[in-house]
């Protein structure tokens, strides 16, 4: 008896070794998907051309902004705290680049159409500094933009029982060379200096 029960445990725990195995050999090899991806070295695609409308109520497209470089973040205006964090943290990358910062373009995109108004989508970026563009669209046009970007974001509820939530959602800031294509990525609290550095060689990039 005492032996067959050795056995079973011993099965059990060569499943669960295996088991383990396959699901972190399935983590690296997403892993390595993500970084080859930011590293621009698959077939990934990333970006594209999208139909949304400006904080001012202007509608635009990925062509208004193909001209220059772009770094374009994922949030929403409620966000208690990753977004205001990672915009204040745009803003010093702005004021360290000076007039640099010029040959830019900086968006913030909501992944939270219903609540995030025209009206409150202005009032947010104007918080920040003055190149920041708010954009914003219907869920089926949110939606198709957050696919083209690969950006997860999903609604959570936020426990206090009365409907309201929180959107989980991508906090890296999405690089893109002049005309659209994918560069690479800004961690959510990468080193100033490192975030900075990697927005001057996206401007070098493109003179």
């Amino acid at each position: 008896m005492k032996k067959l029960i050795r056995t079973i445990s011993w099965a059990m725990s060569l499943v669960m070794a295996i088991v383990l195995g396959i699901l972190v050999f399935s983590w690296y090899s997403e892993e390595m998907r993500v970084q080859k991806t930011q590293e621009g070295q698959t077939d990934v695609q990333i970006g594209g051309d999208f139909s949304l409308t400006d904080h001012t109520g202007k509608p635009v497209t990925y062509a208004d902004f193909a001209d220059k470089p772009l770094a374009i973040y994922f949030g929403y205006t409620f966000c208690p705290d990753v977004c205001p964090t990672t915009l204040s943290e745009m803003t010093l990358w702005v004021e360290e680049l000076g007039e640099d910062a010029k040959k830019m373009n900086f968006v913030f995109v909501t992944v939270d159409p219903e609540r995030d108004t025209q009206e409150a989508m202005g009032d947010y970026v104007n918080a920040f500094f003055d190149q920041l563009i708010g954009l914003r669209g219907t869920r089926e046009q949110t939606d198709a933009v957050i696919k083209a970007y690969k950006v997860y974001a999903k609604k959570v509820d936020d426990g206090s029982g009365d409907g309201d939530y929180v959107m989980d959602h991508t906090a890296s800031v999405f690089l893109m060379k002049k005309g659209g294509a994918f560069s690479g990525t800004i961690s959510f609290g990468e080193a100033h200096d490192s975030a900075v550095e990697k927005l001057r060689n996206l401007i070098a990039s493109a003179e």
